[in-house]
């Protein structure tokens, strides 16, 4: 990308490069591999543009800063990354960047523009999220077994590609991805994941690139599957979506991230009636959650399933919502002992 916008600079050319959109409008649903890919809109960035030229600028002092840290073979935090390329423009009081918020992006833009991803750049993101259960794994030359990480877990760190992380003896049958650190932290305190033999996973909300590649790497390569359970509100259905069929603002990494054979295990509109749960844990629906349902039920990876659908537009018409929380209602151990082992039992998933 520097020697093209190099020799159009010595030719007295406006220097300029192409980045890909990473919006809704330019990602097609691949009904055939049930994933979102990125289409073949892009977007010119040129230096002689007004409205352009900041980002210009910004992106190839990102890339200057990769390539460095390639040359040195080291890697470095995005956080590390934004202090590295921040600094006041001499003679002026403009800084080249103001915020992480705005170099994270450019992270991005770059990966998509070069086809490689954050990590072969020599980048990474703080830890997030935990795992334990029926697995042992080699992390960094290091033998964690799974099964002996305490009530904190395995820190999921954000690179986890087969040079780093490799995995060893695994007597799981599933893996179980819970939104929330509270609920996941009472499924380990319950050892639910000896009892019933899985890898309990979180990532703290909606999870991060590390979490959702490690799972793409347990589901193809251990060949388990994957279970997601999260709150009964649009941003779980959301979470949930991202984990199955990839994001749009990432859709260039669907195919290492995206798992299609993902199932949603809840909680599900129909579980306030089917498990008695009280009218006092249910929260009203706000109008920013109305929007964001019908925004999901629009997505045409929902719009074909009628299950979907329907489960939305149930949760519309209750007009309330649930947090995996709510299921404490019930008693402090119900989701161990009782809700999720029915939903294994019955297989009462949505695909």
């Amino acid at each position: 990308m520097a020697r093209h916008v190099r020799v159009q600079g010595l030719a007295g050319d406006d220097p300029r490069f192409n980045v890909p959109s990473r919006t809704l409008a330019n990602v097609n649903f691949n009904e055939v591999k049930r994933i979102i890919e990125m289409g073949e809109g892009k977007t010119a960035r040129e230096f002689f543009n007004l409205g352009q030229s900041k980002k210009f600028m910004q992106t190839m002092l990102v890339a200057e800063a990769c390539k460095r840290l390639v040359d040195a073979g080291k890697t470095n935090s995005i956080r590390d990354l934004y202090y590295m390329t921040k600094h006041t423009i001499a003679g002026t009081r403009e800084n080249t960047f103001d915020d992480q918020a705005e170099s994270d992006p450019i992270i991005e833009d770059l990966e998509v523009t070069l086809d490689s991803l954050r990590e072969e750049l020599h980048l990474f993101a703080s830890n997030k999220g935990a795992m334990v259960g029926e697995l042992t794994v080699v992390d960094g030359g290091d033998v964690i077994d799974c099964r002996r990480m305490g009530t904190g877990g395995w820190s999921v760190p954000s690179i986890v590609e087969p040079n780093v992380i490799e995995f060893r003896e695994c007597e799981a049958k599933f893996i179980l991805l819970v939104e929330k650190d509270a609920m996941w932290r009472r499924l380990n305190e319950d050892k639910f994941w000896k009892l019933h033999h899985c890898i309990l996973i979180h990532g703290g909300g909606q999870p991060p690139r590390g979490v959702r590649r490690l799972m793409h790497r347990m589901v193809n390569e251990l060949k388990l599957p994957l279970y997601v359970f999260v709150d009964n509100d649009p941003w779980g259905y959301y979470i949930y979506s991202v984990v199955k069929q990839g994001s749009i603002s990432l859709a260039y990494e669907s195919r290492r991230m995206a798992i299609p054979s993902a199932r949603f295990i809840g909680l599900s509109s129909a579980d306030v009636q089917k498990y008695q749960i009280p009218d006092e844990v249910t929260i009203r629906l706000e109008d920013t959650d109305i929007a964001r349902a019908k925004e999901i039920m629009a997505y045409p990876w929902f719009q074909g399933k009628k299950h979907w659908q329907t489960e939305i537009q149930r949760m519309l018409s209750s007009k309330v919502k649930l947090e995996l929380e709510a299921l404490s209602a019930k008693g402090i151990t119900f989701a161990s002992d009782e809700y999720l082992p029915r939903k294994l039992k019955e297989k009462d998933f949505l695909d």
